[in-house]
């Protein structure tokens, strides 16, 4: 009975398109997710200090699970999500739907490869999980740059890397899902090609997962 859940879960996965949700079983995804990407997101928000006033974007927001979670220590400023799936924005509008009707929060649909934002617009920006999907990644980076504030932080989280001793089940999505996924190394030169400064990498022992830190 097992395999059959776990089969029809992978179905849905498939189905519901990763890279770009879709459909109900790119919203049944996205809820999913919102709860399995929990203890990953939490880990790399440890790493940062989110201050009350703060004006802070997620790219790549999904179900709107980080936004969220952020909108707990945010209280005079200001949360604002894109993702390029409207299934994803429509579910993170949902997940969020308190905080946006008082103004706290806007959830938007674009892409990262053009954000729809001035120069120097957010104190810290974040990516959780969708880094694997970036059109042109190296390119991408330089646009979040462009929208950080000077001194600001942009975090992104991710929960596999191109490492050694991957689990087989963790390769075989990696290649039918086409992720991107860097080494440590190849992590830390994206960030400084893309002009970050001030580059902090965190693994957490025992998983594969990664946290990358650069300030403008």
């Amino acid at each position: 009975m097992e395999n059959t859940t776990e089969r029809t879960q992978e179905e849905i996965t498939i189905s519901g398109n990763p890279a770009k949700p879709q459909g109900e079983d790119g919203e049944m995804m996205l809820k999913r997710m919102n709860e399995s990407h929990s203890a990953v997101t939490c880990w790399a928000l440890e790493h940062w200090q989110i201050a009350p006033d703060d004006e802070i974007l997620d790219i790549g927001c999904g179900g709107g699970a980080t936004l969220k979670r952020m909108s707990e220590k945010v209280t005079t400023g200001h949360l604002t999500g894109v993702d390029y799936s409207p299934v994803s924005v429509e579910t993170s509008l949902e997940t969020n739907r308190q905080d946006v009707e008082s103004g706290k929060m806007k959830v938007l649909e674009g892409s990262v490869e053009s954000l729809s934002f001035a120069d120097d617009t957010f104190d810290k920006i974040t990516t959780v999980e969708s880094f694997y999907f970036w059109p042109a990644p190296q390119e991408n980076l330089k646009e979040v740059r462009r929208v950080l504030k000077p001194g600001g932080t942009f975090v992104l989280v991710a929960d596999t890397y191109n490492k050694e001793g991957l689990d087989p089940k963790t390769l075989e999505n990696i290649y039918r899902f086409h992720l991107f996924t860097p080494t440590r190394e190849e992590f830390q030169e994206l960030f400084e090609k893309a002009g970050f400064e001030d580059i902090q990498i965190h693994i957490k022992e025992g998983t594969d997962w990664i946290c990358v830190e650069g300030k403008k």
